[in-house]
């Protein structure tokens, strides 16, 4: 395939060497300490369900979530994504940094059934075709969780609780941490939202990676996540920062209101006439800070 996936799991977020994103290799301090008492845990996890709903609304809101049907985006400019949301129909297409091939897979994430396409070339090898439809729903993990974590934050396994609140640079967080209860490959990652108090949304995220083999210390990231805008009836935010300042940006992103069959069907590309944005209604509230 060419592409250096790492082993994929719902919430995966983990950037490949070619994109030259490195993670740090440090401890987060004060995440160990004793379990809390049961009433107090039974509170955080209540006001932090709270917070989740709130983050939610600000983004436009469950109901506008759910009727949200296709989402486009390039991931970080690389791997460009075609979801049909509603009925798992999903296009993966990228082209290969060191050979040249570009490569276009159509599956539907429901079922797992697709095909694999090499410089417009069907795979028709089996094992290959396998391969690829694998490495590809990996992809979608994570490159929709760098896009769309704080719409997951009460997915089913998710263990959510309020770890605080932290104030940066004058501003005011509340923390929510994420742990996973025996779901996916990684289920020792653990993840924190820092929820914009005034805005109620998701400024930054930390992430703390399960240990791996021949690794000496989790792994560690830290990025704002910048530029929240309104596509369609949602919120979303397209830039990530490092603390260092090193920017990366999802390209191409739009949620789209039609698109033609062929998309999903078909490798041939994308044209423009195959697909219309989804217009952006005028916002029932004052939109946060940063966003149209």
């Amino acid at each position: 395939m060419g592409i250096p996936f790492l082993t994929p799991r719902r919430v995966p977020p983990r950037i490949t060497s070619l994109l030259m994103i490195p993670l740090f290799l440090v401890l987060i301090p004060g995440c160990a300490g004793p379990d809390p008492e049961p009433e107090a845990a039974d509170a955080g996890g209540e006001r932090a369900r709270v917070i989740a709903e709130e983050v939610m609304e600000a983004m436009g809101g469950l109901e506008n979530w759910n009727a949200t049907r296709y989402i486009r985006f390039s991931f970080f400019g690389f791997r460009t994504h075609y979801w049909d949301k509603h009925d798992g129909r999903y296009r993966l297409s990228w082209t290969d940094r060191e050979s040249g091939q570009s490569h276009v897979i159509l599956m539907n994430l429901n079922t797992g059934e697709g095909r694999a396409f090499i410089d417009g070339t069907e795979v028709t090898d089996a094992e290959e075709r396998n391969r690829s439809l694998e490495r590809a729903r990996g992809a979608w993990i994570n490159d929709t969780y760098w896009l769309l974590m704080p719409y997951k934050l009460q997915d089913p396994g998710v263990d959510l609780a309020y770890d605080g609140e932290e104030v940066v640079d004058g501003t005011v967080y509340d923390k929510l941490h994420l742990s996973f209860n025996e779901v996916g490959n990684t289920p020792g990652d653990e993840y924190w939202a820092y929820v914009n108090r005034e805005t109620r949304l998701m400024d930054k995220w930390v992430y703390l990676l399960q240990l791996r083999e021949g690794q000496d210390e989790r792994s560690r990231g830290e990025w704002k996540w910048n530029d929240w805008r309104r596509h369609g009836d949602i919120l979303l935010s397209a830039e990530r920062e490092r603390m260092d300042g090193q920017k990366r940006s999802h390209e191409d992103l739009a949620v789209l209101e039609y698109v033609d069959d062929q998309v999903f069907n078909s490798p041939d590309p994308v044209t423009p006439e195959m697909v219309r944005e989804q217009t952006t209604r005028p916002a029932t509230t004052q939109p946060a800070e940063g966003s149209e």
